[in-house]
């Protein structure tokens, strides 16, 4: 067998028999549960045609220096091994950036992935983005039209002014641009407290887009705030659903979006799996709810998951919430260590794997033959504002 076919064989990577060290493939059919950007049918899509891993290496190939392959730790492997670099979403972007020589961006991840790479890369790169139905259900969580609208709402409140926008490196690059518009500054979910303690230096309160769960954890676990200083802005009722005296009461206004993987886990899948895995440590991404963030032994990044898997003991126990397509291969690069998936039901971001080798396969011998396919491009004003919001990251202390 050759490489190429190791890596894409089915039984390679998805071989679910019950062994310590497998993960827990447990679920079967469509999950009712689920929501757009989560698909549950108990596997992970099937690998593609092995004879497409000798046309993409080909193509890559072909265009030599021209191109650089950028791929986010949720993609699947199939596509994974075709990526110069990978990492989270703002590590690639910053990447792309360090390599003026390269004509052709591909990125392997979802839209505001590739946005964020046309904002920090050079007029001549152009950003690819191999299949434009690749979206996020979090950054579709708030649109442009919708947070204007509420800080319309902040204004009449008469507390637009203490306000300070922090908007998640997950977001669409219209909400970037209305954060640097507005005096506020972009974080990860590695950094978020500091873009916080900075917010706060800024202003009295901070309207933290879109996700939810990163703002509220970091508020409370990491600043030490309380929940009753948070609300819940909701754009689908009037006024956001909250009333001015609340509005004027809280620290953190937080926008009612999510992340529909990490929104999956829950106290439930905590106690499970404790239940069943004697010794297990349960590490979550801060995305996910309060309470499961409350339940873990560990919280972090994907790069700190990653880390800590990286330095743990072998015969040491793992039940690790995030996407499954990163799970399952650090489960496969640890095999000394039990890692498992902390959600019993099979569930993947289906918009990121979108990005499959047919649509790679496609991008790339297209652009080998002259033909640019799929290019994300930032208008020049939206550009202008969100580059500001990601610099005032870049410069936080």
């Amino acid at each position: 067998m050759t490489t190429a076919q190791a890596r894409t064989e089915p039984q390679d990577v998805l071989d679910v028999q019950p062994t310590p060290l497998a993960l827990l493939l447990l679920g079967r059919e469509a999950d009712p549960r689920s929501e757009r950007g989560v698909e549950c049918p108990g596997d992970l899509p099937s690998p593609s045609d092995p004879d497409l891993v000798e046309r993409a290496r080909a193509a890559k190939e072909k265009l030599g220096s021209k191109v650089f392959v950028l791929g986010h730790h949720y993609q699947r492997d199939e596509v994974i091994q075709f990526a110069d670099v990978t990492g989270d979403s703002f590590k690639l972007a910053r990447d792309a950036a360090a390599r003026p020589e390269a004509e052709y961006i591909v990125f392997c991840g979802v839209h505001f992935m590739a946005e964020s790479a046309d904002i920090l890369t050079s007029d001549r790169q152009k950003v690819v983005l191999p299949d434009l139905a690749a979206g996020c259900s979090m950054a579709d969580m708030a649109t442009a039209e919708q947070v204007a609208e509420c800080w319309d709402v902040l204004t009449d409140a008469g507390i637009a002014e203490q306000v300070v926008p922090v908007s998640y490196m997950n977001s669409s690059a219209d909400i970037k641009a209305f954060t640097g518009e507005h005096g506020g500054t972009i974080c990860t979910s590695s950094n978020a407290k500091r873009a916080l303690d900075w917010a706060f230096e800024q202003g009295e309160k901070v309207l933290f887009l879109p996700d939810q769960h990163l703002g509220r954890n970091t508020a409370v676990r990491d600043m030490g705030l309380s929940l009753d200083d948070c609300v819940l802005y909701n754009p689908h009722k009037p006024g956001g659903g909250l009333t001015v005296e609340q509005l004027r009461a809280a620290k953190m206004i937080l926008w009612r979006g999510h992340c529909s993987v990490h929104g999956r886990f829950s106290l439930e899948s905590v106690e499970d799996v404790r239940a069943r895995i004697p010794g297990v440590r349960v590490l979550v991404h801060p995305e996910c709810k309060h309470e499961v963030v409350a339940a873990a032994d560990q919280v972090g990044s994907t790069e700190y998951i990653i880390k800590e898997l990286d330095a743990a003991p072998a015969g040491s126990k793992w039940a690790i919430g995030t996407e499954l397509n990163l799970v399952r291969r650090l489960a496969n690069a640890h095999p000394d260590k039990e890692i498992v998936f902390l959600d019993k039901t099979v569930c993947f971001c289906s918009t990121m794997n979108r990005i499959d080798l047919p649509h790679l396969v496609w991008t790339l011998e297209s652009l080998a033959e002259g033909s640019l396919v799929n290019r994300i491009e930032v208008d020049s004003e939206t550009e202008k504002f969100a580059k500001l919001a990601l610099e005032r990251m870049l410069a936080l202390p």
